[in-house]
C-alpha cells in the first residue's frame, strides 16, 4: 500500500478523536448529523455498500469507496472495519479533496 493523503488524514483525525468506526457507530453518527463524510470498503458486502450509500444519499453526506476491510482498519489501529465517518468538517474537506484529486490522476 503506497502512503497516499486520505490514509494519512484519516490517521489524524483518528488520533484527533474524530473518527467513528463499524456499522452501527458509522449510522449513529450519521444519523445525529455528526458525520461529514463515510468512507466505505471496497470489500463490504453488497447490502452493506447499498444501505450505507443510500442512508447518505437520504441525509446529504459525501460517501465513496476506498480500500479493503483490512487497510481500513489498521490505519484506525483496529481490526476490519466495513467502514469509517470523519466527523470534523475540516478533515472531511481534506478527504474529499484529495480523493477528487486521486481520481483525477
Amino acid at each position: 500500500m503506497r502512503p497516499d493523503k486520505i490514509v494519512s488524514y484519516i490517521g489524524l483525525a483518528m488520533k484527533a478523536g474524530k473518527v467513528s468506526s463499524g456499522e452501527f457507530s458509522v449510522e449513529k453518527s450519521v444519523k445525529e448529523g455528526k458525520a461529514e463524510v463515510v468512507i466505505i470498503s471496497t470489500d463490504a458486502s453488497k447490502n452493506t455498500k447499498k444501505k450505507f450509500n443510500d442512508m447518505c444519499k437520504y441525509y446529504r453526506v459525501p460517501a465513496f469507496e476506498y480500500l479493503d476491510k483490512d487497510t481500513l482498519g489498521r490505519i484506525i489501529g483496529r481490526e476490519m472495519r466495513a467502514c469509517v465517518s470523519i466527523n470534523d468538517p475540516g478533515f472531511a474537506k481534506a478527504i474529499l479533496s484529495a480523493n477528487k484529486n486521486e481520481f483525477e490522476e
